[in-house]
């Protein structure tokens, strides 16, 4: 076998120019041993550094998911000086101590953010919960659930409003299910937002938006089977699956009321946050319960005074009595929140890069991806416990599911093993309506208790559907084709996150608004749609030769129906939209990348 000296240097993992397609001769590629070329891809990977981590895209092209291996090419310990030691010491531990700062003030900047939503949603998200009417419609209800959580930035305030809402008879468990669901998907916005961080590295933007939308993958398919299952079952039998369950569980609840909770989170970062803005959520619950006395109230603390009773701050902060209006503080915070999100994530990241290399980092990763000896299958449960512990002590599986995501993107932690762990958190986040319900009227306990256990076993039910059957693990490979759309049209990230989140759940409440008749004239196509294009998906994958010919692959639909492609170069005559392009950064050429190219030539014509 014989193959050029630039090539044989790459695949030893040594660094040297890369030379040009003129140079790669037919002849060279054609001999290029499939072993040799993987070995050489590892090597290329191990010696990649972050800032450069986009060549190794071209290099890694066989599998962009595996988890980073990097080389510690620092001077070894025992060859060290004592002052060198020294220093290497103090350097690490100030690595540490400035991570643990960034995620300190990551975490704050999530609060913050919520803060802003709020301020800016102002009366909407109150008003939402209160048309009783059109919550008689599920899918009203469902959608309504998605946008107000959107809104507020935390299933847990959304939830719990719905826990409240029942207690003070506004709505009925049977109507706050579809919300409860819908608050399932609006909560994964936030860590969907925070990808976004990474978007200027092609790789680790492919893996932190995999790692983000995998969790909105599992709430879409969870809420699509469990809503139609609690349609069907209440005209059926009178009564829906989740309904029925949760009221059997229930019967002859009859305890006292209780209060309290795991704080630990808020007592941590509320000093830094009262500091900037304080909110009265007394407020958001009277908008939403349609109580008059809080038709002009503003969410943001009136220290010494307020609309219904004096509220005593917690000392004096930012925005207090600023004289600006609720939407124009939420700008603002929205702008500061932002602002210290990215600038924390940038520099987290930044500072994991530099830290995980060696085998250290090694180890880490090791523990974090390993499977238990003799019993592998286990390994996820496992994960899902650590994931609903975490949540429980933080309450919130936003904090916990967006600090995954940079470790995600970096390589610390594959899609495969964050999809358990945020399957752990959604069972976590369910502690926070369980305690709201526990704080309700001795005469309300029932009812309450009942919708927050729909909360659980909404979540239960839907890891059943898709975590114990390996076959069934649909978000996981879902996330990946996303990711990997996101990582050559970086401007589809922003119409998805628009899209799914905005734009679709709004559209179907307006239908839902406007009457039945509207929203099935639309609806029932659109879905027909889908199935029609998953069956004859599947049938292209698995028995094409059921197909006619002409329907083998998509060819035969017009380009802008099967491809992003015309769209892009539409985005292509907006400067500013240029750096969302795969071009942008400009073509890597890599030996590795010509071989692999030349080979897919080689294969298509053969396979014609």
């Amino acid at each position: 076998m014989t193959i050029s000296r630039a090539t044989q240097l790459t695949l030893e993992g040594k660094v040297v120019n890369p030379p040009s397609e003129e140079n790669v001769s037919s002849e060279t590629v054609g001999v290029i041993d499939p072993d040799l070329m993987e070995k050489g891809v590892d090597s290329r990977r191990a010696s990649s550094s972050s800032d450069d981590s986009d060549s190794a895209i071209a290099a890694n092209v066989d599998d962009p998911w595996a988890i980073i291996e990097l080389v510690d090419d620092s001077e070894k310990w025992a060859d060290m000086t004592t002052k060198a030691k020294i220093i290497r010491v103090l350097i690490n531990f100030a690595k540490i101590l400035t991570a643990l700062g960034l995620l300190y003030f990551f975490i704050c900047s999530l609060t913050l953010l919520s803060s802003a939503f709020r301020l800016i949603a102002g009366k909407t998200a109150g008003e939402l919960f209160q048309q009783s009417e059109l919550m008689q419609n599920p899918v009203v209800g469902l959608m309504i659930g998605i946008l107000v959580t959107v809104l507020v930035q935390s299933s847990s305030t959304s939830t719990s409003i719905v826990v409240s809402m029942v207690a003070a008879d506004i709505i009925t468990v049977h109507m706050a299910i579809p919300i409860i669901m819908g608050a399932n998907i609006g909560t994964s916005v936030t860590n969907t937002i925070v990808s976004f961080t990474q978007i200027a590295n092609r790789n680790e933007f492919r893996r932190a938006f995999a790692g983000a939308t995998v969790h909105d993958m599992f709430n879409w398919l969870a809420v699509i089977v469990l809503f139609t299952v609690e349609i069907v079952s209440n005209s059926i039998f009178g009564i829906g699956y989740l309904e029925w369950l949760t009221g059997e569980i229930v019967k002859g609840v009859n305890s006292s009321s209780g209060n309290g909770g795991v704080t630990l989170l808020n007592a941590i970062i509320d000093p830094f946050v009262d500091k900037i803005i304080q909110l009265d959520s007394q407020v958001l619950e009277g908008w939403a319960a349609g109580d008059p006395n809080y038709d002009n109230a503003s969410l943001i603390k009136q220290c010494g005074e307020n609309i219904t009773q004096p509220v005593p701050c917690e000392g004096e902060f930012l925005f207090e009595n600023t004289g600006l209006e609720d939407w124009a503080v939420g700008l603002i915070l929205l702008f500061i929140s932002l602002f210290m999100l990215c600038g924390c994530l940038v520099g987290l990241v930044k500072i994991l890069n530099s830290m995980m290399k060696g085998h250290i980092a090694n180890i880490i990763k090791r523990v974090i991806n390993a499977k238990i000896p003799y019993v592998p299958w286990l390994t996820g449960y496992l994960a899902m416990i650590v994931g609903a512990v975490i949540t429980f002590l933080v309450q919130s599986s936003s904090v916990f599911t967006s600090t995954l995501t940079p470790l995600v993107g970096i390589g610390v932690i594959s899609i495969e093993r964050v999809y358990p762990l945020t399957l752990g958190s959604n069972i976590g986040t369910t502690t926070t309506s369980l305690i709201a319900a526990l704080a309700a009227p001795v005469e309300k306990l029932q009812d309450t208790l009942q919708i927050s256990l729909v909360h659980l076993f909404f979540n239960i039910t839907g890891i059943l559907l898709y975590y114990p059957i390996p076959f069934m693990r649909f978000p996981i490979p879902m996330a990946k084709f996303l990711g990997n759309e996101t990582a050559k049209y970086r401007w589809f990230a922003i119409i998805y996150l628009v899209g799914m989140f905005f734009l679709f759940p709004g559209i179907v409440l307006g239908l839902s608004v406007a009457g039945t008749i509207p929203l099935l004239c639309v609806g029932i196509p659109f879905v027909l749609l889908l199935i029609a294009i998953a069956i004859i998906k599947t049938l292209q994958r698995k028995k094409p030769s059921w197909l006619p010919k002409t329907m083998r692959n998509w060819k035969w639909l017009p380009l802008a129906c099967r491809s992003l492609e015309p769209y892009d170069r539409q985005f292509a005559k907006c400067a500013c939209c240029k750096k969302f392009r795969p071009e942008a950064e400009g073509n890597i050429p890599s030996s590795a990348s010509s071989i692999s190219g030349d080979s897919s030539e080689n294969e298509t014509k053969d396979a014609s």
